[in-house]
């Protein structure tokens, strides 16, 4: 017994002994899920994402995608199976949200985004519209210190952990919030390090980000590596709220060109991934040697990310990427479901209420040749209509940055437009403010939006101002001081002139420092409302003909 047992154990422990040496040698396997720029966007955006057509790769075709319902769905499907998963996102999760996010300050895309799984999330700039302590509300819970508990139920914060590694609170020299967070995996640490970008001085309102420093996004990483490496790090993830424009379809990287491009180039060479986000486009690339990912915007991708982990360096040894479309057709997440129809609740009487009619759709998107849109206009002349009579400013002018417009507002079919739809196009509720500026400052403020000549922040103005630019001017050359009239008269350099911009633009939002300079200011009403109030009078309104704005060369 004892002769014909012993062959039979040598074998089981050989075969021990080669399962084992397999087990430490072969790699840990690890999938990251990625998103980026949600905006709040609990249901479809209207206007899915555009890909390559199958059938003909030289078209172009629009799929419906998106949805916190189906994005459950499928970040569930991604993990299904696999032992080591982490769910992640490179900032903009809230802030520029439709109205069902946006009238609860957020509060129902957090906790969808908890109740998917999200694990950690870089700090976009949008995260600051509504100031320090709203984000930090954000993390931690509570009610809204001015709307109070206007929710279904109280707000409990995020389960997941939004990093901010270079934004420094001024008074204490430390990051607003934690810089990074390490996972194990089998054993093995990956760190992944959260960034927003160091323009959001220029991209969000100066009050709400008082006492904040936004230091650079790589010379921030670089400092942080020996301190990683002195815990046994040696894979590491950044997470960054900035990008890149790439020329391709969603899963390629012809000819990326971008922020991004230099900030990797800086990096120290132990980052292995870079997820990012920002400039609301999808890719997957290589770049200096390490796999850079972004998944669009608006939740209608996730980026899966396959690594393999070394068990004896303890480094990313592999990093594979691919963007994954968000199908309205994925089942919906009966959890999810619930979760916005507790919302919907309380939202939707309010939502519905009627605003107006519209002829056509009044599109957000500029005449490339000058910067000016249809929507644009009309909610300049909104805006100038809420504030022109003596009492409520004086306004001859009125001006609003491209950025606080977020949706065109699409006709239906009986051209009706609800509240919900005002909202959704101007969700930020920024109090009108009508100022005085000289001739003289109002050029100079139009000059201002070419502070970036990259990304010009065309601004957009109201009925009865007109301007020309030259596109081969230099800084503080391209407006044509003569071409600024208003209601045909040229603009007097040294007159004053009452403008109404919005509280954002007011405070030197988006770089507009001139306005800080403004005098005799008056607090008008919202911007959403004063949209819904001109549409309400004036309907029905059609686009017109986008001749405020001209441009030469």
């Amino acid at each position: 017994m004892t002769r014909i047992l012993a062959p039979v154990l040598a074998a089981s422990l050989l075969c021990a002994a080669v399962a084992h040496a397999q087990t430490v040698t072969d790699p840990v396997d690890v999938t990251l899920l990625a998103i980026n720029d949600f905006h709040g966007n609990l249901r479809p955006a209207p206007g899915g994402i555009s890909i390559d057509d199958p059938a003909d790769k030289t078209k172009k075709i629009t799929v419906p995608a998106g949805g916190a319902e189906h994005m459950a769905t499928l970040v569930k499907q991604l993990r299904a199976g696999k032992a080591n998963t982490a769910f992640v996102a490179a900032g903009d999760l809230i802030g520029a949200s439709p109205f069902l996010s946006a009238l609860f300050h957020d509060e129902p895309t957090i906790e969808a985004l908890s109740m998917m799984g999200l694990d950690i999330a870089s700090v976009g700039n949008h995260e600051f519209d509504e100031g320090r302590d709203e984000l930090l509300r954000m993390q931690h819970g509570g009610c809204h210190p001015v709307d109070g508990c206007k929710g279904p139920h109280p707000f409990m914060g995020a389960t997941f952990r939004y990093l901010a590694a270079s934004t420094i609170d001024t008074k204490t020299g430390k990051p607003l919030l934690p810089p990074y967070e390490v996972r194990n995996f089998e054993g093995i640490p990956v760190a992944f390090i959260g960034l927003t970008l160091k323009g959001t001085p220029n991209l969000v309102a100066p009050p709400g980000i008082a006492g904040l420093e936004f230091r650079d996004e790589a010379e921030t990483v670089n400092a942080l590596v020996p301190e990683l490496k002195t815990k046994g790090v040696e894979a590491i993830v950044v997470l960054i709220h900035e990008g890149g424009f790439p020329t391709g379809g969603y899963n390629e990287c012809p000819g990326i060109s971008g922020p991004i491009v230099d900030i990797v180039g800086k990096f120290d060479k132990a980052v292995d991934v870079v997820v990012s986000g920002h400039t609301h486009r999808a890719y997957t690339c290589e770049i200096d040697g390490r796999l850079v990912t972004s998944g669009d915007k608006y939740g209608t991708l996730i980026t899966t990310i396959d690594l393999k982990l070394d068990r004896t360096t303890r480094d990313i040894t592999s990093a594979k990427a691919n963007n994954v479309v968000v199908h309205t057709s994925i089942p919906a997440d009966p959890s999810q479901t619930a979760l916005l129809a507790a919302y919907d609740g309380v939202a939707a009487p309010i939502a519905a209420r009627p605003a107006g009619t519209i002829t056509e759709t009044l599109s957000r998107m500029p005449n490339m040749q000058t910067g000016e849109t249809s929507l644009g206009d009309v909610i300049a002349d909104a805006h100038l209509a809420a504030t022109s009579a003596q009492d409520r400013g004086g306004a001859v002018i009125a001006m609003t940055n491209p950025g606080g417009i977020r949706s065109d507002i699409i006709r239906k079919t009986d051209g009706a437009v609800s509240y919900g739809d005002v909202f959704a196009a101007q969700p930020f509720r920024n109090q009108l403010v009508t100022l005085t500026l000289t001739g003289a400052q109002i050029k100079a403020m139009l000059e201002q939006q070419w502070r970036d000549p990259r990304r010009p922040r065309i601004l957009q103005i109201s009925n009865g101002f007109r301007y020309t630019w030259d596109n081969a001017g230099g800084d503080g050359a391209r407006i044509i001081a003569d071409s600024m009239k208003l209601n045909g008269v040229t603009i007097d350099p040294a007159a004053p002139y009452r403008v109404t911009v919005n509280n954002f633009l007011a405070v030197g939002g988006d770089g507009f420092t001139v306005l800080k300079d403004g005098t005799n200011p008056i607090i008008g009403i919202y911007d959403v409302d004063a949209l819904s109030a001109y549409l309400r009078s004036n309907s029905p309104v059609a686009p017109g003909p986008m001749d405020r704005i001209s441009r030469v060369n």
